[in-house]
């Protein structure tokens, strides 16, 4: 067809063990059964572990049909199954448009009677602006709506704005949301695809000047992955080897004789430890797979599996009309199923037909790029990347917000209200109700998070929706003695307050000396007392003053020195203490004691004959395991690492006060989760600059995390680059 979109989807010819767990379970099973003759014990271990790979040998197992792909044509949308059956099928005359979520990038399907959820964009192995140029060119509409698919899908929210009136009350005007974004950058590709189109095909170099209009590099640029560590020799010689050590070791243990359950317990270990190297060695050669990009003016060559030359992608650059470069899907090397890219390549042909999809993850954007283009290659990548902010809902607002024309926060009466245009109060939340009063800034901007009595949140709404400044509700607030905390603006005081003071250094910038009139002679006794009393609990409390009185002094006048305190650190500061959650404390516990007693067992198997036999080994190393387990981790948890949130900055110190490290509040660019490909997510501080600066080790509650940095004035999320996060407002 003319018009077609096939999804991507795994080949079904590569060689691959064909139920490689349960003949593993099988062989162990075998290891452990007293098998007489001992060669016909170790033939059958042998010949189990090897069932997976012959069966995945077998030709009509490796010609098996290709995966289950989704295709949109002109016939609509259809999920294609083996032998080219239709499996599900969205004809195109039913189809009044296409949607696409952001929130969850589903695929919707608008029909006459209702909305369909199809499934998610990734799974189904297709890229939104090829579906998007595609249902455009197919006369389908197509659109981009910020939410989740089930909030599409729920007719009681629909009913309810329906009889609340509140449909026809929705603004249709204001600043750009994101789906609004979204469209218009996927809008701004297919312009720029469009432009590409109705230009000329480029053809091949011959010396004369370019179809294109612009410069062409000669000869050709190879753009390759790093090699990756280890090595692909080094990681079969690891599998080769253990697999080997497996063999040798059961027909050592067959040779010395299988009647003790000892020796077949070895045995059965030491099966599974080489079919599990020897198929992790397989999943690991895969992963390992370098990308190579081959880029002249006249064709394209990419190939991402090393010795398959066969399976390498070509592509003429007079059939190549535009290359997308950005963030796609390419294939998992180990299931087959398509997964999300940092890095991919869609090749566009001058129909707007999508050519090929080509793997780049693990290349440089930036070289892959101006590569291309170099060699006559019009390049499309998206626009400036959307900011990254917390995701924040405004559900706790009452409805009589939007009921109530030109309505604002007020503070009246000793509690809050919500005041119409004329000033009178429709709505008002009494003193009682309000346990606290939070002031935070969230991406920029003001917001106010109340709490009940109890310490519950039950509102949090932007300052701006409630037409209300930040300063006025802080002072309107604390005014009427409502108890109100505004950790930046106290923040912000503080280090005012220090730079006002460091100005006024003496010579010695940590000490300055007041002359104070001496007491009278008459009075002592009691007065002396109560000096001393004060001296004392000075000297005691934060050595702020010294009193010593010198020879020289004058009569009548005493001498004082007075101490500045330096500026809190992020140990001292105060702020909020996170520990790691329970359940990942529990877990630790059951890993060690489980790992002790691994140790354990396998000591009494290979030092049960020299001990007594494996029973009587076994009978004391087990608990010995246990109590080392427990004991050994507890001797570690009773000084566990503690993250310290502060407005001075953040810290990680240990239950008994010493301090592993901490980093200032203006080294601090963010904190959250760093989901880098090819690496678990983990817990990180970023720097401004966007660079990892400290990992957290230990995994603590993310949304208690999350408010402390709120709290004290800590970007929570990764620093961007595009958009700096602006001071704190009406600070």
């Amino acid at each position: 067809m003319e018009h077609e979109l096939v999804g991507l989807a795994g080949p079904g010819g590569r060689w691959r063990p064909v139920a490689a767990g349960p003949f593993t379970v099988l062989a162990v099973a075998l290891a452990l059964l007293p098998i007489r003759p001992v060669w016909l014990w170790a033939a059958l271990i042998g010949a189990v572990a090897a069932v997976p790979w012959l069966l995945g040998a077998v030709p009509d197992a490796r010609r098996r049909r290709p995966r289950p792909y989704w295709r949109l044509s002109a016939a609509g949308l259809e999920r294609i199954g083996p032998g080219g059956l239709v499996m599900v099928s969205y004809e195109r005359s039913r189809i009044d448009g296409l949607a696409i979520t952001t929130g969850d990038g589903v695929l919707t399907v608008f029909h006459r009677f209702g909305r369909t959820a199809v499934g998610g964009m990734t799974a189904m192995g297709l890229e939104p602006l090829a579906v998007f140029v595609t249902a455009r060119r197919l006369g389908i509409p197509m659109h981009v709506l910020d939410g989740e698919a089930t909030d599409l899908l729920d007719p009681a929210l629909d009913e309810a704005l329906r009889a609340s009136g509140l449909e026809d009350d929705i603004p249709g005007s204001g600043p750009l949301p994101r789906d609004h974004a979204a469209e218009k950058r996927l809008l701004d590709q297919e312009a720029a695809l469009l432009a590409a189109a109705y230009e000329p095909p480029a053809e091949p170099s011959t010396g004369g000047p370019p179809s294109r209009g612009r410069g062409r590099r000669p000869g050709e640029q190879r753009l390759d992955t790093p090699e990756p560590l280890p090595s692909r020799r080094r990681i079969m010689l690891l599998g080769a080897l253990t697999a080997l050590l497996g063999t040798m070791m059961i027909v050592r243990i067959a040779l010395d004789g299988t009647s003790a359950f000892g020796a077949r317990l070895a045995a059965g270990c030491w099966a599974l430890a080489a079919i599990a190297g020897v198929l992790g060695t397989r999943r690991r050669l895969l992963r390992a797979a370098q990308v190579r990009w081959t880029i002249t003016a006249e064709r394209l060559r990419v190939r991402a599996r090393p010795g398959r030359r066969r399976e390498a992608q070509d592509l003429r650059a007079g059939d190549v009309a535009a290359v997308v470069v950005g963030p796609g899907l390419r294939l998992d090397p180990v299931s087959g199923e398509p997964r999300r890219a940092d890095l991919a390549a869609l090749a566009f042909g001058h129909r707007l037909e999508l050519v090929a999809r080509l793997p780049a993850h693990g290349l440089d954007g930036f070289q892959l790029a101006h590569a291309l283009d170099d060699h006559g290659y019009r390049v499309i990548t998206p626009g400036a990347r959307a900011p990254r902010r917390p995701d924040y809902g405004l559900e706790g607002l009452p409805e009589i917000f939007a009921q109530v024309p030109g309505g604002r926060l007020v503070v009246a009466d000793g509690g809050l209200g919500w005041a119409d245009a004329a000033g009178d109060i429709v709505l008002k939340m009494p003193e009682d109700r309000i346990g606290g009063i939070e002031l935070l800034t969230i991406g920029g901007h003001a917001w106010v998070r109340l709490y009940d009595s109890d310490g519950d949140e039950f509102f949090a709404a932007p300052l701006s929706a409630l037409r209300i400044s930040r300063t006025d509700l802080r002072e309107s607030a604390r005014r009427a003695g409502l108890p109100v905390n505004d950790a930046e603006y106290d923040a912000y005081l503080s280090a005012a307050f220090h730079s006002a003071v460091s100005t006024l250094a003496a010579p010695e910038p940590e000490r300055a000396t007041a002359a104070l009139p001496a007491p009278v002679a008459g009075q002592d006794g009691a007065g002396q007392d109560g000096a001393a009393q004060d001296g004392a609990a000075q000297d005691g409390a934060a050595q702020d003053v010294a009193a010593p009185r010198p020879e020289g002094a004058a009569g009548g006048e005493q001498e004082f020195t007075f101490s500045v305190s330096a500026p809190p650190t992020p140990v001292t500061a105060p702020g909020a203490l996170l520990d790691a959650t329970r359940r990942s404390r529990l877990g630790t516990y059951g890993m060690s004691v489980l790992l002790c007693e691994a140790v354990a067992l396998l000591g009494a198997v290979w030092l049960g004959p020299d001990l007594g036999g494996f029973n009587t080994t076994a009978g004391w190393s087990m608990p010995a395991g246990l109590a080392i387990g427990l004991i050994g981790y507890w001797l570690y948890d009773r000084n566990r690492s503690q993250l310290r949130v502060s407005s001075a900055g953040l810290a990680v110190v240990t239950r008994r006060g010493k301090v592993e490290w901490d980093l200032t509040r203006d080294r601090v660019g963010g904190v959250g989760i760093d989901e880098a490909a090819e690496r678990m997510p983990r817990l990180v501080v970023w720097a401004p600059s966007g660079r990892v600066l400290r990992q957290i080790t230990f995994p603590p509650d993310l949304d208690e995390l999350r408010r402390a940095c709120e709290r004290y004035g800590v970007p929570w999320g990764p620093p961007d680059a595009d958009r700096p996060a602006p001071p704190p407002p009406e600070l």
